[in-house]
């Protein structure tokens, strides 16, 4: 996929919720360099129309999993507190960048208290939580008056890298394909109805808080009446779905989405042989709940490419992604057509 660049691009700016500015700016000028005209929210998610009175909206979250600095400790390290459901023991010994108030960042690390298994018999027996890990420094501190004089406070935002690989193989591994990999889908759409010239009546929505909760609460615009959300799908052992799949969801934690709206594009999709599997999610919310529970009257489908260990070293496949693509341009033409 000669696009796939983005994704990468996308993956390496820091957004955890509540920090993504830097990832919306990303998404604005790609989409202004595709000569659209996109639009900030006042809670700061991205809208673009691509064509007048959108009736469609097709959404994906911007904001990622990380944690935010919640103490200093005696010795120099830093008490954390997690943003969203990071794995923390997937975490583990993660590098990290620590943006302070003064947009500097300081590096460090994500370990274990008295993490050498030479000076603690029972570290690897040790359940991991955010009361028995802490952030490393990778400056010269050994007090709180070190930490603070490097500009250090409570409140700082702590982002992981992510570790990114694209291999032979069409796999794609790094943390929070959940939901950039969705990102991708809607700038990729963007390109592509952009190029062609077609004014379609479809609102691409970037939202910045979904991995806690209230994501697509609001911004919509008034027209919408249907929510296609592109978010990850599930793979694991109770669960039906495939990385190089795209995965309808049926029902999650929220409840069903709509139902004929999910059929609709199942038969989509099998009319159009995309690779596609439904699916329900037994753990799992989304910007459709959101947009619901906040008293939005839309109808609300759910789809994404399929994403091994979610919430950890997660892995998807470009098959995945293009079949996800490709659902949603067959769902937009069927209703301009």
């Amino acid at each position: 996929m000669e696009t796939l660049h983005l994704l990468q691009e996308l993956l390496a700016i820091d957004s955890p919720s509540g920090f993504t500015h830097h990832a919306t700016d990303f998404i604005m000028s790609t989409l202004e360099s595709f000569g659209l005209q996109p639009k900030r929210t006042v809670k700061g998610a991205v809208t673009c129309a691509l064509g007048a009175t959108p009736t469609l909206a097709i959404a994906a979250h911007t904001d990622t999993l990380g944690a935010i600095v919640s103490g200093i400790n005696a010795n120099g390290t830093l008490k954390f507190s997690v943003l969203g459901g990071p794995l923390l023991p997937t975490f583990e010994g993660a590098y990290v960048r620590i943006h302070t108030t003064a947009d500097k960042i300081v590096t460090g690390t994500l370990l274990l208290n008295n993490p050498s298994v030479h000076a603690n018999g029972q570290a690897s027996k040790a359940e991991r939580t955010t009361d028995s890990m802490h952030i490393r420094i990778d400056e010269l501190v050994r007090s709180a008056a070190d930490v603070l004089a490097l500009g250090i406070k409570v409140g700082d935002i702590i982002c992981f890298d992510t570790r990114y690989q694209v291999l032979p193989s069409g796999f794609i591994k790094s943390h929070f394909l959940d939901n950039k990999a969705g990102c991708f889908v809607l700038l990729e759409l963007a390109r592509r109805y952009a190029a062609s010239g077609t004014s379609i009546p479809v609102e691409l929505f970037f939202s910045t808080y979904e991995e806690v909760g209230h994501g697509g609460a609001a911004g919509w615009a008034p027209s919408v009446r249907d929510l296609l959300v592109i978010d990850m799908g599930v793979v694991g052992e109770t669960v039906e779905g495939k990385e190089t799949a795209c995965s309808i969801c049926a029902k999650d934690s929220g409840g069903p989405y709509d139902y004929a709206f999910r059929t609709t594009l199942t038969r989509l999709a099998e009319t159009n042989n995309i690779p596609h599997v439904v699916d329900v999610y037994p753990f799992y919310s989304s910007d459709g709940t959101a947009a619901w529970r906040a008293g939005v009257d839309v109808r609300v489908a759910l789809i994404g490419p399929g994403v091994h260990a979610s919430h950890g070293m997660e892995r998807t496949h470009v098959d995945g992604i293009k079949a996800t693509i490709d659902l949603c341009e067959a769902y937009i033409s069927s209703v301009n057509t």
